[in-house]
């Protein structure tokens, strides 16, 4: 578990499922699916079907985790691997409740699991993908230091427009001149009552 104030990233728990299911995974057109990769459908899912389906894939895994602002959950981060044995990974983030949106929030979870991700695995690049559509996400990425990698103009085809997809990345190297060091600025805590 991470914490910067009143954000905290930590492994999902099974005390999650519902509040996860609430803002994520109940409505049929949720406002965060507008900046979340709208270009791929989005199904809704009961409370069952989520859990049938989801539970697994979200419980106390290393690569998904919750964020949580004040003690509430409102989105989730992740990581996932495009090519594991040169260690190329790429991260994400959702924070599904709209009034966490602009406040900073999405920056500090990134920056608490990059240090996260820098510290606990061998990586030398750290990166996430985007579209741009969601400038926001691409001011986070310039906020925390990364770079601009890739531009693929016009392939997100979103209500009858394209969108380029972006890549953003930083390089070890990068991050620790950035931040100083690649603890600076995040608190771990082994186990605080929230």
């Amino acid at each position: 578990m991470y914490r910067d104030g009143e954000v905290c990233i930590r492994p999902m728990e099974q005390q999650d499922m519902y509040r996860l299911w609430e803002i994520g995974y109940q409505e049929a057109a949720p406002e965060w699916k507008k900046w979340d990769a709208p270009y791929y459908e989005h199904i809704p899912l009961t409370y069952e079907q989520f859990c049938a389906g989801e539970q697994e894939m979200l419980l106390q895994r290393p690569d998904r985790w919750g964020i949580k602002v004040s003690g509430e959950l409102v989105g989730m981060i992740s990581y996932y691997w495009e090519h594991e044995a040169s260690l190329w990974l790429e991260m994400g983030i959702v924070i599904f409740v709209p009034s966490y949106w602009s406040g900073g929030y999405g920056t500090r979870a990134i920056r608490m699991w990059m240090n996260h991700l820098f510290t606990t695995m061998p990586l030398v690049r750290v990166g996430y993908t985007t579209w741009s559509g969601n400038e926001r996400m691409i001011g986070v990425g310039y906020k925390l230091g990364m770079t601009m990698e890739a531009r693929l103009r016009k392939v997100r085809l979103y209500n009858g427009v394209y969108y380029d997809s972006i890549r953003m990345g930083i390089l070890r190297e990068e991050w620790e001149s950035h931040t100083g060091s690649p603890h600076q600025e995040v608190e771990q805590v082994r186990s605080v009552p929230e």
